[in-house]
């Protein structure tokens, strides 16, 4: 039975981030679900995919992107059969780490002087990136046009998902992973994404020379290929 599989976009993104990603995966057979990630909290947004888990029968393949990545570790081990981990410049968290803790544990983000805060009235902060700072940051290497309208159209994260600590049982410690590391990742460091994959004992780690953070959007082709080693490894068992 083909696995299920469950793209997870990350922050300031929306589902539409995978979109070169499904184009390339329609014709295998596998049923695809692009999950719509609040951008919350981290317990809350996992629990939410973890219900989109539950949805599916047979096995499940994860799929993340950035902060999405966070998400996908902390989804509940017995929400359904997930037989592997994809993360595409995803985090990878181990307990009590935060996003914001591993974008600042090697030098090269310049997330943090991009992001614009929005108060907002339950007492949360939404974070957004500078639109002039955008294509820089997170898509240096697509097009202007398609920079504008990601930037047009970004989803804010609030500042208290980002801070929320990782919860005690990270996902990539009992499913097998796989990473897709864009060397030119501005968002994230790429040296994090290499130390997380060798923390997790990756199963393959692709490094995509030139790659931005939107990877996915501008290599595809990367990202499908570790997406269809992963299905291919859950059937083999």
């Amino acid at each position: 039975m083909k696995s299920t599989i469950v793209l997870v976009h990350g922050a300031f993104a929306d589902s539409s981030s995978w979109n070169s990603v499904i184009d390339q995966l329609a014709d295998d057979g596998h049923t695809i679900i692009a999950a719509a990630n609040p951008l919350r909290g981290l317990a809350s947004d996992a629990a939410a995919v973890s219900d989109v888990v539950r949805s599916v029968e047979g096995p499940v393949l994860l799929v993340a992107h950035s902060y999405g990545g966070s998400v996908m570790t902390n989804v509940a081990a017995d929400a359904g059969e997930i037989t592997g981990l994809v993360y595409v410049n995803g985090l990878a968290p181990d307990a009590g780490e935060s996003a914001f803790e591993l974008a600042s544990k090697f030098p090269g983000s310049t997330t943090g002087d991009s992001v614009r805060p929005t108060p907002r009235s339950d007492g949360t902060t939404d974070l957004t990136i500078a639109p002039e700072l955008f294509q820089d940051n997170f898509c240096a290497d697509l097009p202007e046009s398609q920079s504008l309208r990601m930037a047009v159209t970004q989803r804010p994260a609030t500042l208290e998902a980002l801070q929320e600590p990782s919860g005690e049982h990270p996902l990539w410690k009992q499913v097998p992973s796989w990473f897709v590391i864009g060397e030119e990742d501005r968002n994230l460091p790429p040296e994090l994404h290499h130390y997380m994959a060798k923390r997790a004992g990756a199963r393959s780690t692709i490094p995509v020379p030139g790659a931005s953070h939107a990877v996915a959007l501008s290599k595809p082709e990367a990202v499908v290929e570790s997406i269809r080693d992963a299905a291919t490894s859950a059937v083999a068992g």
